[in-house]
């Protein structure tokens, strides 16, 4: 598989180049506003063509697929501009701005016959797997998640602190916690937040949220600007609990590591280090050879974002909100 990045985007450079030139498919054309910085990156990373709009890249026949790693609010506007050029799209989370833009994206990529892939990353890493795997079969009665991915965000004139384009910390990494779960506890009925604004930005910087349950379950998720560097999860069962940390950023080279306690027996597993962007990009190309839905696809991209949009009114209104 051929691709082209839209944007020379931080994540695009340390990540996603990287992760596919480990597989079998190559980036063979970047887009920037700024062709000089666009030629740059390519020459660093050895890229083909460099392009100065995103229209240009579009319009290469010999792109197979975009990754988009734009800002937030124009991850939508770029991957259904895609979907019309006729290729595939793995799209940086999160999808879009709210839960009704993700849908119409979503049924704009189907409409349009292209695959379309949300990159929450940490759900391709063996790991994840193994969790999953150890909450269906092992863990029974599962009735509680804490999710928590928090970092410190020292540039004042990041993008990921404007609310023009779709900023704040439970968009950039709170989605992490949300996802997760939501992973092991499935939808929320209900969800109550609180949220702060720090920065003076006119986004959140720190959000923790409730995830409520009508058969009593609940998830506690925050995510934040404003703290060190914590990432992790930890999901209780009645006969036991298994946790992750890190949780979600993993770095290629380091290895894995989960712990749990199951009927009284307590477990420690290493993973060895794993790409978990270079698998991503595996089952993305894997989904479009089979024409199949991924699974961060479309349907997951919108169910995450009502969970964001209930917690964000919740925070503004100071009440429990009813998801979707």
């Amino acid at each position: 598989m051929r691709f082209g990045i839209i944007s020379t985007a931080g994540i695009a450079r340390s990540a996603l180049i990287p992760a596919i030139g480990r597989t079998d498919h190559s980036v063979d054309a970047i887009a920037s506003r700024d062709e000089s910085r666009a030629r740059a990156v390519a020459d660093e990373f050895g890229i083909e063509r460099a392009y100065g709009s995103y229209e240009q890249l579009l319009a290469d026949p010999d792109i197979d697929a975009v990754y988009n790693p734009l800002p937030n609010g124009l991850h939508a506007e770029w991957t259904e501009r895609a979907a019309d050029a006729g290729v595939d799209v793995l799209c940086e989370k999160p999808l879009a701005a709210d839960a009704a833009a993700a849908e119409s994206v979503a049924a704009h990529c189907r409409d349009a016959g292209v695959t379309l892939m949300e990159g929450f990353m940490y759900r391709y890493h063996p790991r994840t797997e193994r969790v999953a795997e150890l909450v269906a079969t092992e863990l029974e009665e599962v009735h509680a998640v804490n999710a928590s991915f928090k970092f410190r965000l020292d540039d004042p004139d990041d993008v990921r602190l404007d609310p023009d384009l779709a900023g704040g910390a439970l968009m950039d990494v709170g989605c992490y916690a949300v996802s997760a779960a939501r992973l092991f506890l499935g939808e929320p009925d209900r969800v109550y937040a609180h949220s702060r604004d720090s920065r003076g930005a006119g986004v959140d910087t720190d959000l923790m949220g409730l995830l409520e349950y009508d058969d009593g379950a609940m998830a506690h998720v925050d995510g934040s600007f404003d703290a060190p560097e914590t990432q992790r999860y930890r999901v209780e069962a009645e006969n036991g609990w298994v946790a992750a940390d890190p949780a979600f950023n993993v770095p290629a080279d380091e290895p894995a590591t989960l712990t749990y306690e199951i009927d009284g027996r307590e477990g420690h597993e290493r993973f060895a280090p794993t790409d978990q962007y270079a698998r991503q990009v595996e089952a993305f190309a894997d989904c479009v050879n089979r024409g199949v839905e991924p699974r961060t696809g479309g349907d997951e991209a919108v169910a995450n974002m009502r969970v964001i949009d209930a917690l964000y009114e919740s925070a503004a209104r100071d009440s429990p909100v009813v998801v979707g």
